[in-house]
């Protein structure tokens, strides 16, 4: 790990500093801002507050000085990119972006079953169990149904078969790709309002159609009955999985506007030359 006399040394050496989402205490970033030629601050979260959204006045100031410092600042969401706004000098809304090719799986999908995936980790663990219940609703008027869960835990459930796979980035693209939807359940608060929705732009690459909550970035990306399904209360999550089961045809339109979608809007390549341009502008300037 770097030392930050090393970080100064390297942004005293650089063209260009891009901080990560990371906030620093005043005098090192201080120090920090007066070492870079062209600082950038970039972020896809709330991090102005706490995990569970709430308020934290420490968290509040570093972020302020992070953005008010920065040549330019590039959050990952309109909502971001409004908290940052009466500081910012120059703002570009820059989306959570994939290399769209790693997810191209031709796979033969299970015959005998039929998989709702979720990929995450621990740390949001509480937004699938609270969708759990509606799950276990679902198998019981589709007995094949199972839960796919790529994460570092599992779940039990005495109602819903559920098949835990550890994440490996090695095999991510293509366990998502041998599911059959792709489920991405979000509760509604200050703090997953800043959420990038990483997990509904993996589905879309990986070609399936989405079921989700309503929720920040998410209520943006999937459209309703085009790439998927924006739904609230245990009835329409229900209602959502046994239209997609019974319909083969619709489970593959999905797919393929959400894959468009994702290649049009978060591809790696397109997020890049966004990048590369308001960089050379800001130079420039």
């Amino acid at each position: 790990m770097a030392t930050r006399k090393s970080i100064l040394y390297e942004a005293a050496h650089s063209d260009v500093v891009v901080i990560l989402r990371r906030t620093y205490s005043y005098p090192f970033f201080r120090l920090l801002r007066f070492a870079a030629k062209y600082l950038v601050f970039d972020y896809d979260d709330a991090v102005f507050q706490k995990d569970q959204g709430q308020q934290s006045n420490s968290r509040e100031r570093s972020f302020i000085r992070s953005v008010a410092s920065a040549d330019q600042v590039w959050p990952g969401n309109n909502y971001l990119a409004d908290r940052a706004r009466p500081f910012a000098r120059k703002i570009l809304v820059l989306p959570t972006s994939l290399d769209i090719d790693k997810y191209n799986f031709s796979v033969d999908r299970e015959q005998n079953f039929f998989d709702l995936v979720w990929i995450g980790s621990s740390a949001t663990k509480e937004h699938l169990k609270s969708v759990l219940p509606a799950l276990e609703s679902a198998a019981g008027v589709i007995p094949a149904l199972r839960l796919k869960i790529i994460a570092d835990f599992t779940l039990q459930s005495d109602k819903l078969t559920i098949v835990p796979i550890r994440w490996s980035e090695k095999r991510e693209a293509q366990e998502l790709a041998a599911a059959h939807i792709g489920i991405a359940p979000l509760p509604d608060n200050l703090f997953t309002r800043g959420k990038c929705a990483l997990k509904v732009i993996q589905y879309m690459a990986a070609g399936l159609p989405v079921i989700s909550s309503p929720t920040g970035v998410n209520k943006e990306i999937v459209e309703h009955g085009v790439n998927g399904f924006l739904v609230a209360g245990e009835q329409e999550w229900l209602t959502a999985i046994e239209r997609l089961v019974a319909d083969d045809a619709l489970r593959n339109s999905m797919g393929k506007a959400g894959r468009k979608r994702c290649f049009d809007n978060f591809s790696l390549q397109s997020t890049f030359r966004k990048m590369i341009a308001s960089l050379e502008n800001g130079l420039a300037g």
